[in-house]
């Protein structure tokens, strides 16, 4: 899964980058909000993760947009204001949670995972395959017979692009699209896809 990361400052954006590619996550970070808005429309993401004061459009404004234009991938406000108002003033920007600033990481991972199981599983955080092959949504983890099938993690996002396009055809360039952002050979996405198949 790709999450698009909008942080001002330096040392913060590179933690939580680390953190998450750490989990799994493909994150593209930004410190100004018209760069992280006009990335938005060229590549897709499965998650915003934005603070509000950032130079040029601020992350309230960033999703208020998003949100206008019909965009509905979760968001999440990371953020040191404190007012109520500050709170109200993010969900009725269209985020799904809000986190205060200085945070624990742990707690980041944790309001996250809550965020995609909501939004893309609906409160369901296994799906069983038949056979005895069983996919965790919430730990990005696939089992068969209670075993741990070691995932790569171009591998985990792809299995995360079919779980969300279920029953739908899924084509080599919506894997370009929401995975890489950009063309890749065909040939090597088929290498991958094979190899989650066996």
């Amino acid at each position: 899964m790709k999450v698009l990361l909008l942080e001002d400052e330096y040392m913060l954006r590179i933690s939580i980058t680390e953190f998450l590619e750490d989990m799994g996550f493909e994150v593209d970070g930004f410190s100004n909000g018209e760069k992280a808005y006009d990335a938005i429309y060229d590549t897709h993401y499965d998650l915003y993760l934005l603070d509000v004061n950032v130079p040029g459009m601020d992350g309230f404004e960033l999703l208020r947009s998003l949100r206008k234009d019909g965009n509905k991938t979760p968001a999440i406000f990371l953020t040191s204001m404190v007012d109520v108002s500050n709170l109200q003033e993010g969900y009725k920007s269209g985020c799904c949670d809000y986190i205060r600033k200085p945070f624990d990481l742990t707690e980041l991972q944790l309001r996250i995972m809550h965020a995609l199981k909501s939004y893309y599983h609906e409160g369901e955080n296994k799906i069983d395959f038949g056979e005895g092959l069983v996919y965790d949504t919430e730990n990005f983890t696939l089992t068969h017979n209670g075993e741990s099938i070691a995932l790569s993690k171009t591998e985990k996002e792809i299995f995360s692009v079919m779980l969300k396009h279920t029953n739908q055809v899924v084509s080599v360039e919506m894997f370009q699209d929401e995975i890489w952002g950009e063309y890749v050979d065909p040939a090597n996405i088929r290498v991958q896809i094979n190899n989650l198949r066996t």
